[in-house]
């Protein structure tokens, strides 16, 4: 297993591990020290299964990465063209670790590029985990349409990102806003520090591999598993949704997160908006306070895991003020890491204002709850209109530029929670906790598939020693 150092690609590749563990596949998780010390606690009864393989980060001169940062979160947006410097120059010890192991499969994430070279010169195949929706990987199209300068690619202006692709072959909401799009066209297919783009990286691992393994299912998103498979021309392996398990008792680590319990069992059933946006998504000051403002307006009782912003001197900066005393009795902030699935998964939780990142659709549907979604970077916008055009979802009505106001917020809120328009959300979201909480389904029928693929489906000779 190779992830990208984001907590956004790392966890799921952390899931597929134990899961592939829980078949009886031997795994080992090759990443850097400080991000495998911050990774959960694999289950004691797999532990001589899962592997971890500590590779230092390289260092660059601290002015470009600070000697702490190995992941995403650790960084600005802006140096995270760095740690793909730094990044990049593992491919040397993981390739020598693999000469040593000589593993039958490398799992690669889209960014680790490098890991074609490795299996091409090791002979061993390489498989693609992608930690994004089907949905998102048929929006970008197969590799011959990722690389290329100017009218050469098929996405060469902004435009080209805000309609669903020709390829497709059914109608799709997914696609980008016009203010998205201006982001995501350099940010994918634009240049870096490290010399290589995005959309080339997932290119040549999308060319090198013998097939696509993905977080996803066709009880959820069949088409777009179908167009993925037709337009890659080459296997395409659901995993199943790989949903995490909850703990079986409570995680009090301290006395503020008994708090949490103790606020959230004195609410009634379904009624509480779980609010939060990750740790990789960094709101602005104004954005923070709009939502805070919004949540206040709606009335509706709320939590909210909120990250101490960069911007903010201590905690209570974060917040506009006043805000905690005004809403002392309706709504609780914590600052600071909590115990999310454990949070989800209590009764009088009943809906979601977050960003629609994969993984947290995934944590927040397994449990039936009706969702609000604000998306922000990367494939956000993507999942976020899937889940519209699924009836999952009311997303947050923005401006031309982005923006977003209390309005906004607590009228989304209010329509998903409350108003009888919302009543279908909400019936919906329930039907998709039988697909998305589903451990069997994904544990016994889509992990234990792919594991006899992997014993029976691809057909190869004893690989050489690598050069």
């Amino acid at each position: 297993m190779i992830p990208f150092p984001a907590f956004g690609h790392m966890i799921p590749f952390f899931q597929f591990s134990i899961a592939l563990a829980r078949d009886g596949v031997k795994v080992f998780y090759i990443s850097t020290p400080r991000n495998i010390q911050r990774l959960p606690k694999v289950p004691a009864e797999l532990s001589s299964l899962v592997n971890f393989v500590k590779i230092p980060l390289p260092q660059l001169e601290d002015e470009l990465l600070p000697r702490d940062a190995e992941a995403t979160i650790d960084v600005p947006f802006e140096k995270i063209q760095y740690l793909k410097v730094a990044f990049d120059q593992l491919q040397h010890p993981a390739k020598n670790f693999i000469v040593d192991e000589s593993p039958d499969y490398i799992f690669t994430d889209g960014p680790a590029h490098w890991t074609a070279d490795i299996a091409q010169e090791c002979n061993i195949p390489l498989l693609w985990f992608s930690v994004f929706s089907s949905a998102t990987s048929v929006f970008f199209g197969p590799p011959e349409y990722l690389v290329g300068d100017g009218q050469k690619r098929v996405r060469s202006s902004p435009e080209s990102l805000t309609k669903p692709p020709e390829w497709l072959g059914f109608p799709s909401l997914v696609s980008f806003r016009d203010f998205e799009a201006i982001h995501a066209l350099p940010g994918f297919y634009g240049g870096n520090a490290s010399g290589i783009a995005d959309s080339a990286r997932v290119a040549k691992v999308l060319h090198a591999c013998q097939a696509l393994t993905i977080r996803s299912c066709p009880e959820f998103e069949g088409q777009y598993l179908i167009a993925l498979e037709r337009i890659m021309g080459k296997p395409v392996i659901p995993v199943g949704l790989l949903p995490p398990k909850k703990e079986e008792n409570r995680v009090i680590i301290n006395d503020s997160s008994a708090k949490i319990f103790q606020w959230l069992d004195e609410q009634k059933p379904n009624t509480v908006v779980f609010v939060g946006f990750g740790s990789e998504c960094k709101l602005f000051r104004d954005q923070v306070h709009e939502i805070a403002y919004g949540l206040e307006q709606s009335g509706l009782p709320f939590f909210w895991a909120l990250r101490k912003p960069d911007w903010a001197s201590d905690d209570l900066d974060a917040l506009p003020t006043g805000f905690t005393q005004r809403t002392s009795k309706q709504g609780l902030v914590y600052i600071g890491w909590a115990p999310q699935m454990e949070i989800l998964a209590h009764p009088s939780i009943g809906g979601a204002l977050f960003h629609s990142g994969w993984g947290s659709v995934i944590e927040i549907l397994q449990f039936g709850h009706c969702l609000v979604v604000l998306p922000l970077i990367i494939d956000q916008p993507l999942n976020a209109r899937l889940l519209v055009e699924k009836g999952l979802a009311i997303e947050v009505e923005r401006s031309k530029d982005g923006s977003f106001t209390r309005y906004n917020i607590a009228e989304s809120l209010r329509q998903a929670m409350l108003s009888e328009e919302g009543q279908k959300l909400r019936d919906r979201a329930r039907e998709a906790a039988s697909v998305f909480g589903d451990h069997k389904l994904h544990q016994d029928h889509y992990v234990h598939e792919l594991v006899k693929y992997l014993k029976n489906g691809v057909i190869k000779e004893k690989h050489s020693p690598c050069k």
